[in-house]
């Protein structure tokens, strides 16, 4: 799902009430657990709190949440079985934006509330791919952030990699092996549709 606007104006509000550039804390939150990112710049302060009150404002700005092109008819041409989103987000906000975007609800969801260790920690992509019972090595991960794609690598997936935050240079540095613009490049044909899984990321736009 697009839910890079919204992310973008909650992120750059709070970076603007603790005196940081906006511009530079929107590009380091991309992908990775909103706690990952307060801990980063605010070593001293209060994390949880900051943590709670981020999830808050995310929950409450859904405006231009939708779903990337392409998104919802590769989830209705899949066995829902056959996929997992696999979120930086906490489950809550997931909730919010699987909702919002008007995507299926998925069989097999990992959030940040499920893991010790987030993106890019490929403890999130390993805990996918046990969910739907296969190797990771036998996945492919959807993703638009690099420190999602070096978790997809790190987890031993192969990662397609989503042109639309990061350019194509720091895609291709974090390890991507292949890259499109959104989803309605993918086609499947019926032996892609027994054989691969797909995972999709936090914000694919």
């Amino acid at each position: 799902m697009d839910s890079t606007p919204a992310v973008a104006r909650v992120w750059a509000g709070w970076a603007q009430e603790h005196g940081f550039d906006a511009d530079e804390v929107v590009r380091i939150a991309h992908g990775r657990p909103s706690i990952t990112t307060i801990r980063e710049l605010l070593p001293d302060g209060d994390h949880e709190a900051e943590d709670r009150e981020m999830e808050r404002r995310e929950m409450a700005d859904i405006e231009g949440v939708i779903p990337l092109p392409g998104a919802l008819e590769l989830l209705q041409a899949l066995p829902l079985e056959r996929w997992a989103i696999v979120t930086s987000c906490t489950r809550p906000l997931a909730g919010v934006r699987i909702g919002a975007a008007g995507l299926p609800q998925p069989k097999h969801l990992v959030t940040a509330s499920d893991v010790h260790r987030g993106k890019p920690d490929p403890e999130p992509y390993v805990k996918g791919a046990q969910a739907l019972g296969v190797p990771a090595a036998e996945c492919v991960v959807l993703e638009d952030a690099p420190a999602g794609i070096r978790a997809g690598k790190a987890a031993g997936a192969r990662v397609l990699a989503l042109r639309t935050t990061a350019s194509d240079a720091e895609l291709r540095e974090a390890g991507a092996d292949w890259i499109i613009d959104d989803c309605s490049e993918i086609f499947l044909d019926s032996a892609l549709k027994d054989e691969t899984i797909l995972f999709l990321s936090r914000r694919t736009k």
